[in-house]
This record gives structure tokens, C-alpha cells and sequence, in this order.
């Protein structure tokens, strides 16, 4: 049964997609089986957005999920997809209450004899649940743990205390179940459409995507998250996290301690209400480097949907159903970065882009270190000459055949998290410096210091070796002359080939001779009046000479762009 629902889903999905999958192969031939590639305008990659957020829509709860994430992987879509599919974060239509109802009352008994009031109309859609406002009665037991005191309680009258109600989406497992089998037949299809760069990250996307959407169903891990989230944040003030009502929760639903603030993008109110933008902006950034840097455990989903304001200046997280967890390599190479970013070294910044499986070893580390020197101008919320950007574009273009930035598994969702919150960040403070926050917090937590004396370690054992090997150095040295005073010195060189270019040189050679070759002899066939022949030799002459266009030919450029944040906010705002 559950095979048979996953082929109709199947079906459902290709011809959903259909229109744009031909679109997409006309790209790279004119008439589908031959002909030249076709350029695409920005209006139609817009266009193709948008029918894709409608095919999305219309495919249901996955797939919603599914362009969630993919709103936040430059690495994957064009800078327009991501402009059109950032529109699902928060534009998710609801289920009915009636079905929501059953589920609710399924896991936890009656509405009205668990809570003392409840509002029917939800507060927030989600892909695969929906939250709504309710009321429970003042038992202590029950109670919200208010600021890390499991002795008090958060009441509002004689209604009770308010709680956040968040119902997993009814009859959604056995969809998923289907969805995700689509996409894992649809894999190999997609990839046919893209180049080597994007089919990486697109295979990594699939599996992270399986992944995260199993653990954003499980609501009791999504409350055992939260609750060590908070812990980790008890006693800072900065930031509010809503504890977990466990006996109003259970698989399907999980009920929370509700705290009201102001949407975080909401900029008229905020400064309505004096609070500073710039500030929370900072804290925010502070509570994400903690996160992933310290703790190892993070909230995954920071989207303006999912952060708040308070009257006080504190900021409230939201959902943490999608969440993730950093290893301890990956922490140390991330801190590596952030300090190699605070340095300003971009050769230390290329090197744990290497180690941390994000830049390919292969990349042109000339090219890559004017890429890092504009985005760190970018992150601090420096202007950045549009001339260079261009010229960084074209040097990419020339020299770089593969794009050099892929997305590893376990980078999945520390690199989505550090997109959305530069974002949010610029949003709020447009001049946002990253990396001034960034290098006081390593500064504060000692980070920069452990570097130093590392370094300073490292300096002395590396001075340790050059003199040892200045000690074998006039032997050696004394050795060579020697021989080549003897006539007995060989030298043994070996030539690196990576493009290929012997192999090339080699080629073009044969398909000139046997150019030459057929050219003189269909001009002697048809001499000696062998039409046939001759029309033969003309035929092995066209074929010839194609294959030697085709090998001065240089590969298919791979059209990246770099993205800058605040260019594309002061873009939108333009037009605006």
C-alpha cells in the first residue's frame, strides 16, 4: 500500500514539474536530443521561480518543506529562486481545525478538559505543524518554569497561564513516507540537469533533507533540544527560550510556555518601542557563535518567523524542530575560521575552508583569496566596488572550470543558520560589522589567545627544524658538488598535467593531419572524376573538423555570482 501510494505520488510530482524539466533541458540543447545551449534572462529565471513556488504549493506539506530549505542554499538555486522561495517561510496556508482537533484530542484527551481555554485559530502555519494559543489551569506541576525558576510559575489571572500548542499536521507520516521516496527516485533525474558542483550539493541536500524533516516530525526530540538549548542560556538575560509543558505534550503535540514579543523584522515597531536595533543584532550573532562554537548544539531554523522581540530587549526563539548538533572537529575548525576571519589571514581563511571540506584543494587560491577579501569588506558592512565584483565574476569564468564551494553533510545546517542570521542581522542594522562581533566574542571567550600561543609553539618548533636542517645542509650541499665535479649528477624532472594539456596538444595534432590528410585526398578522388569517394571524404573531413573545434573549445563556464547580502537588501530596497 505504502509502494502504491509512493508511485502515484510520483507521478503527481513529474507531471508537476514536467514544464519545468523540459525548460531546463532546453537549456542545454536547443531541441532537446542536439543544438546549442541557450542563455536564460533574469526575467525567466524569475518566471521559472515562480511556477516552481506554485508547484511547490500545490504538492502539500514535503514539498513545502523541501523549498523552505532550498530558500537557503545559494549553493544549489540562483540568487532569483532563493528571492521567490524565502516566501514560504512564513506563507505556509494551515490545516483545518477539525482534523488538527483529532490529533490533539487523540494524543491528549478532550480539548476542554485539558485546557481551560483554547484558540482555534492558529497562530503560525508550518510545513508539518501548526501552532495555536491555549490556556492551562495553574498547577504548579504543569507550570512554565519562568526564567530557569522550576518554582515559579507564569500566570495570567484566573485563566491560568498562556501556553504555545504546536499539533503535528494530521495524516502527514505516511505522506512523508511517500514524498521521500520520491525524491530519492527523483535524484538521479535532477542531476542530469546539473552541472558536477550543484549535483554535490544536491545529493548532500537529499539527505539532509530526509533527515531533518524525520527529526522536525519527532516532537519529543524536538522538547529534549529545546529544554537543553535553554539550559545552556540559563541566567543570560538577553534571551528568552520557552520551556516545555510535559504533561500537555507527547509525539504529535508539544505544549510551551508562550512568550509574546514583536516579529524580529518588524523594524517600524521596534524602533516605535525604542529598542536598539543594532544591539540585538549583535546579541543575536553572539547567541549563535555560543551555540555552535560552545555548546555544539544549536537552533537550526533562525528565520524572522521563528525570532521575537520583547518589550525588554530580549530575544525569544521559536521552533526548534529543526536543530542540529556540531562535532568537535567541525567546532575546531570553525573556530579556526572565525579567528583566521578576526586575523584578516586569508591563506589560514583558504586553508580551514580546505580542511573543513568546503573549498575543493583544486580551487585557484589566487582567485578564491580576492573572493575572501571582498566578502570580509562585505562583512563589515563595507561598500563593495561593483567593478571588482565584476572582475572577480570574469576571473572565475576564465580560470575555474568547477566551482570550487560545495556543501558538505555535516555543514548542511551550521552554514544555513550563519545565511539566515547575516540576513536578519542586516535587516535590522543594515552597517552590521560581523566580524567586530565575531572578534570580540573569540576575544572574550579566550579563543584568539589559545590561538596565539599556538602559534607562538608552532613558530619555535618550526624554528627547531630549520636549524636542524641548516646543521645537514653543508653536507649535503658538499656531497652534490662532488658528484657534478665527476660528470655524475642526474637530474630527474616530472611534469604535472591536472588540465591535461599533452593530451590536448596531441589530439589537435592528429585531427590536423588527418584533416590535411582527407582534405588532399578528396581533392584527388574528385580529380580522378570518384564522386562517391570523394563525397565520403568530404563527409570524414566534416567530422574531423568538428572534432577539432570541438577540442579548442573551452568547458562550459559555470555562470557563479557571487552574493552579497547587503547588496541584494539595498537592491530590493531600491526598488521598493
Amino acid at each position: 500500500m505504502a509502494s502504491l501510494r509512493a508511485y502515484k505520488r510520483f507521478f503527481i510530482v513529474a507531471w508537476q514539474f514536467l514544464p519545468l524539466l523540459l525548460a531546463y533541458a532546453r537549456d542545454r540543447r536547443r531541441f532537446l536530443l542536439f543544438g546549442r545551449p541557450r542563455q536564460v534572462g533574469p526575467e525567466t529565471h524569475r518566471h521559472r521561480a515562480e511556477v516552481l513556488l506554485e508547484s511547490l504549493l500545490t504538492l502539500g506539506p514535503t514539498f513545502i518543506k523541501l523549498g523552505q530549505l532550498l530558500s537557503t542554499r545559494p549553493d544549489v538555486l540562483p540568487p532569483a529562486y532563493i528571492d521567490v522561495l524565502s516566501a514560504l517561510q512564513d506563507e505556509v496556508p494551515p490545516a483545518p481545525w477539525p482534523e488538527a482537533k483529532a490529533v490533539l484530542e487523540d494524543e491528549l484527551g478532550p480539548v476542554d478538559e485539558r485546557f481551560a481555554e483554547f484558540d482555534t485559530e492558529p497562530i503560525s502555519g508550518a510545513s508539518l505543524g501548526q501552532v495555536y494559543r491555549a490556556r492551562v489551569e495553574p498547577d504548579a506541576r504543569e507550570a512554565a518554569h519562568i526564567d530557569g525558576d522550576p518554582t515559579a510559575t507564569r500566570t495570567d489571572g484566573a485563566g491560568g497561564h498562556e501556553v504555545a500548542v504546536k499539533i503535528r499536521r494530521p495524516n502527514i507520516e505516511a505522506l512523508v513516507r511517500a514524498d521521500l521516496r520520491v525524491v530519492k527516485w527523483s535524484l538521479p533525474i535532477l542531476l542530469y540537469f546539473v552541472d558536477d558542483a550543484r549535483s554535490f550539493s544536491l545529493e548532500n541536500l537529499a539527505e539532509e533533507f530526509s533527515k531533518t524533516i524525520r527529526e522536525e516530525m519527532d516532537y519529543e526530540r524536538e522538547a529534549a533540544m529545546l529544554a537543553e538549548i535553554r539550559a545552556n542560556f540559563a541566567g543570560d538575560d538577553r534571551f528568552r527560550i520557552p520551556d516545555v509543558i510535559e504533561s500537555h505534550s507527547g509525539p504529535r503535540v508539544l505544549t510551551m510556555e508562550y512568550i509574546e514579543g514583536t516579529k524580529i523584522n518588524d523594524l517600524e515597531t521596534l524602533e516605535r518601542k525604542g529598542i536598539d536595533r543594532t544591539r540585538i543584532a549583535e546579541n543575536l550573532e553572539r547567541a549563535y557563535l555560543q551555540m555552535i562554537m560552545d555548546d555544539g548544539v544549536f537552533h537550526a531554523d533562525p528565520h524572522p518567523g521563528n525570532l521575537a522581540v520583547t518589550d525588554d530587549g530580549q530575544i525569544v526563539f521559536y521552533d526548534f524542530g529543526m536543530s542540529g548538533r556540531v562535532d568537535p572537529f567541525v567546532q575546531e575548525k570553525i573556530i579556526d575560521f572565525y579567528i583566521a576571519v578576526a586575523n584578516q589571514d586569508i591563506d589560514a581563511i583558504l586553508d580551514a575552508l580546505i580542511e573543513i571540506g568546503t573549498l575543493s584543494p583544486d580551487a585557484d587560491r589566487g582567485v578564491m583569496a580576492e573572493v575572501m577579501e571582498i566578502a570580509i569588506q562585505d562583512a563589515r558592512g563595507e561598500d563593495v566596488e561593483q567593478y571588482r565584483v565584476n572582475q572577480i565574476v570574469g576571473q572565475i569564468e576564465d580560470s575555474i572550470y568547477v566551482f570550487p564551494f560545495r556543501l558538505p553533510k555535516n555543514l548542511a545546517l551550521v552554514l544555513r543558520v550563519a545565511t539566515v542570521v547575516e540576513g536578519v542581522c542586516v535587516t535590522l542594522d543594515e552597517g552590521f560589522d560581523f566580524i567586530s562581533t565575531a572578534t570580540d566574542y573569540l576575544t572574550e571567550e579566550g579563543y584568539r589567545e589559545e590561538s596565539i600561543r599556538q602559534y607562538i609553539d608552532e613558530t619555535g618548533q618550526q624554528l627547531r627544524r630549520t636549524g636542524e636542517s641548516l646543521t645537514r645542509l653543508a653536507p649535503k650541499a658538499e656531497r652534490a658538488l662532488d658528484r657534478l665535479d665527476r660528470d655524475d649528477l642526474f637530474v630527474r624532472i616530472g611534469v604535472e598535467d591536472e588540465e591535461n594539456v599533452f593530451d590536448k596538444l596531441a589530439k589537435r595534432l592528429v585531427y590536423g593531419m588527418l584533416l590535411t590528410m582527407s582534405l588532399f585526398s578528396m581533392g584527388v578522388l574528385y580529380a580522378l572524376e570518384a564522386p562517391r569517394a570523394s563525397i565520403v571524404a568530404a563527409i570524414f573531413s566534416v567530422i574531423v573538423t568538428v572534432q577539432l573545434y570541438r577540442s579548442f573549445r573551452k568547458p562550459k563556464s559555470i555562470g557563479a555570482r557571487p552574493q552579497f547580502t547587503r547588496q541584494n537588501l539595498r537592491q530590493r530596497r531600491g526598488k521598493e
